[in-house]
């Protein structure tokens, strides 16, 4: 068998190969979801994406007799090692054959890379940011993936372990078989909270109503993680970035927006019919035919997915919750979901665990970062 090589990505028909291997790699694959080729495109454009700004990154591609075998990404975010005094080599983007030289090769890539920077440390799959997708999946193999969470082979966190690498943060995602009725706790109180705190839902008309809140949401989303000690701040142009990448799926009815009395955002929560289907009809493209298998999915669908949620530190423990499960109680009732799954949520978040009590969650999936301490870089 021919030796394992590792090139860098430099021309746009390797970044291409580079997009497309892991759509090859689970060919045929019931549970895997591919993004959209074009959005993974726009990532390592500088013009495109904002994190670029303060992060430097490569592409390699694992080869055999020129047959593309495996991929990894590296990123250095400066934003993080300034605001958080965190200095690491990022890996992501990883995914290769069932084969240990691959897997060696594309980690020691890495490696190199961290040791070329004076870096000790080397931790993944990450992205640029706390927004993109991280952890490689641990459990929940047999599971539809969602649109924004990693998919990996069973033999993928085996093969980092037998490298070196260790756990380094986990992430728990629950699946709830949503209610028929409304849990008697909820609906007690909603109507209590929302009269003693002078609560309201935000009734949008259009999706058009709901931009000039898409800023207050994210700005909240801060104010609701920041004590978590691996999240940096939301900058505008990422804020811009993702209202452009994600605001054509939102439908106003699974935007939920809770207002004081002054109108100011002390919650929301953003909820999204499963789209992963649609994607794997699509094959990671709108066009030309993928639109209508994503227009489907939006008009008829049983399952939702919790991508973002927010409650200001003010308001947390207060019960707010109550009035978000409600309304959501009553648009998924209305639109016929009757099943939801959140968005991965840190082990430590007891917090946010805390929010699907009341709906008999189980813990379908879970997904780790993991990594290697170079002992000889000082």
């Amino acid at each position: 068998m021919s030796t394992v090589s590792i090139i860098e990505v430099k021309t746009a028909d390797q970044l291409k190969q580079f997009v497309r291997f892991p759509m090859d790699l689970y060919k045929n694959n019931p549970y895997y979801v591919p993004s959209f080729i074009k959005d993974e495109m726009k990532i390592w454009d500088a013009k495109e994406n904002p994190a670029l700004d303060y992060s430097e990154s490569k592409q390699f591609l694992a080869l055999r007799d020129q047959k593309v075998i495996g991929r990894i990404a590296v990123i250095i975010n400066h934003k993080e090692e300034k605001e958080l005094g965190i200095k690491k080599v990022r890996f992501g983007w990883i995914d290769f054959i069932d084969d240990t030289e691959v897997s060696k090769a594309l980690l020691q890539t890495a490696i190199d890379y961290a040791r070329e920077h004076k870096i000790n440390k080397i931790e993944g799959p990450m992205g640029f940011t706390n927004l993109d997708k991280a952890g490689m999946l641990t459990m929940g193999f047999d599971k539809l993936a969602t649109m924004i969470g990693i998919y990996n082979h069973a033999y993928y966190p085996k093969h980092l372990e037998n490298l070196g690498l260790v756990k380094e943060k986990e992430w728990v995602e629950y699946e709830m078989n949503f209610p028929k009725v409304l849990p008697e706790k909820v609906e007690k109180f909603s109507g209590l909270i929302a009269q003693k705190y002078k609560l309201s839902i935000l009734k949008f008309k259009s999706k058009e109503e709901i931009l000039p809140y898409v800023e207050p949401m994210f700005k909240l989303l801060d104010e609701t993680y920041k004590h978590l000690s691996t999240y940096t701040p939301i900058s505008e142009e990422q804020i811009k970035t993702y209202k452009e990448k994600y605001f054509p799926l939102i439908d106003k009815n699974y935007v939920i927006c809770v207002v004081d009395e002054n109108k100011q955002l002390v919650s929301f929560a953003i909820t999204m019919p499963s789209y992963s289907k649609a994607l794997q009809k699509s094959g990671g493209k709108l066009f030309p035919f993928g639109w209508w298998h994503f227009l489907q999915a939006s008009k008829k669908n049983d399952r939702a997915n919790f991508y973002l949620i927010g409650i200001h530190p003010e308001y947390q423990r207060r019960g707010v919750t109550a009035i978000i499960f409600k309304e959501i109680f009553v648009r998924f009732t209305s639109m016929g979901i009757n099943f939801a799954e959140t968005n991965p949520e840190l082990e430590e978040n007891k917090s946010v665990q805390l929010l699907w009590q009341d709906y008999n969650p189980v813990n379908h999936k879970r997904r780790k970062t993991f990594s290697l301490t170079l002992n000889d870089v000082q």
